[in-house]
């Protein structure tokens, strides 16, 4: 996960990579696990090179000042350094319309071109299930996106794209609203099982219940399955943008993209600060699982009811 505080994510990349990508790959992941991070390694180095100058130079506080006061001043276009951070903004939660197309096109335009001019890297926006998928199974509109990511191209900036499949709207910043897909709903109505529910029986529509992820819920298609299906088409729409404009996929594992219980439902007023949330795992197939599992390690008793502990609008105790 990279600096943007996102969501609960994992990268994905190019299947159609070589060998030799794949080595290379295999060998990052081994660096990672015996050295320290790239950015640690950079952050010290900095930190020497810094105190070596400060201790064979002096300067006086004139010029110092004078320095500082340069440095506070923006240029335009904004110089490199090897030093630098490289910032993402993230783009409007409504940056393509219900219809498919490109919100605003012009004053995206030049909101871009104005990101480009402060030096940022780029931007991030969200990849819609509910807008992509919206008009049936594998039917994907990429259109709004397209035309988003050749914007981006052409102020030479890099795009971060989250693959979101939850719903957007009951939560703390949410200001548009992007339901799951229409025929998902769908499915819902007929199985409301599908999504999370609390010990009272209520249901929340905000994620598919990871309960279910195996179970071909989904007009005879798991909801893992529908995932991937839905990003493979993005890979093969976008093939020529990922490495370059594309400098980064995260995939959303639950409500607001986070591999987590929508435990803090704000709507309906099921949820209000400081209530500490409620366990969702009451849908059917997580009750299954649960009663599997305690069978297996011979804890028949422990798989018939779910946790048990304070309910949703309880706030915390003081110690």
């Amino acid at each position: 996960m990279e600096l943007t505080l996102n969501s609960s994510s994992s990268l994905i990349k190019r299947k159609d990579a070589k060998s030799s990508r794949n080595q290379e790959s295999s060998s990052n992941m081994s660096f990672a696990k015996t050295k320290p991070p790239t950015y640690q390694f950079q952050a010290k180095s900095s930190v020497k090179e810094m105190k070596f100058t400060h201790e064979k130079t002096y300067k006086p506080e004139s010029e110092t000042t004078e320095r500082w006061e340069k440095l506070h001043v923006l240029s335009y276009p904004h110089p490199k350094s090897d030093s630098s951070v490289p910032v993402f903004v993230m783009l409007p939660l409504d940056t393509v319309t219900m219809s498919g197309h490109l919100n605003k096109p012009r004053a995206m335009n030049a909101s871009l071109m104005a990101l480009k001019g402060a030096g940022v890297e780029g931007v991030m926006v969200d990849a819609w299930w509910g807008l992509v998928e919206k008009d049936g199974p594998m039917k994907y509109n990429w259109e709004g996106y397209a035309e988003l990511i050749q914007m981006v191209q052409k102020h030479g900036l890099k795009l971060q794209v989250v693959m979101s499949f939850h719903q957007c709207g009951g939560n703390v910043g949410d200001s548009c609203s992007i339901p799951l897909p229409p025929w998902v709903l769908e499915e819902i109505s007929k199985n409301p099982d599908l999504v999370y529910t609390d010990k009272s029986g209520r249901r929340n529509p905000e994620y598919i219940s990871l309960g279910c992820d195996s179970v071909p819920v989904l007009r005879g298609r798991t909801p893992i399955q529908v995932y991937s299906d839905f990003m493979r088409s993005f890979r093969e729409r976008f093939d020529n943008y990922i490495g370059g404009v594309i400098a980064e996929i995260q995939v959303g594992m639950g409500p607001c993209g986070e591999l987590r219980y929508p435990s803090y439902p704000e709507s309906n007023g099921t949820w209000r600060f400081p209530g500490i949330g409620e366990f969702q795992c009451y849908d059917k197939y997580m009750k299954s699982s649960l009663q599997a599992y305690a069978e297996s390690v011979g804890k028949t008793n422990w798989g018939t009811s779910g946790p048990h502990g304070r309910r949703v609008q309880e706030p915390p105790r003081r110690h």
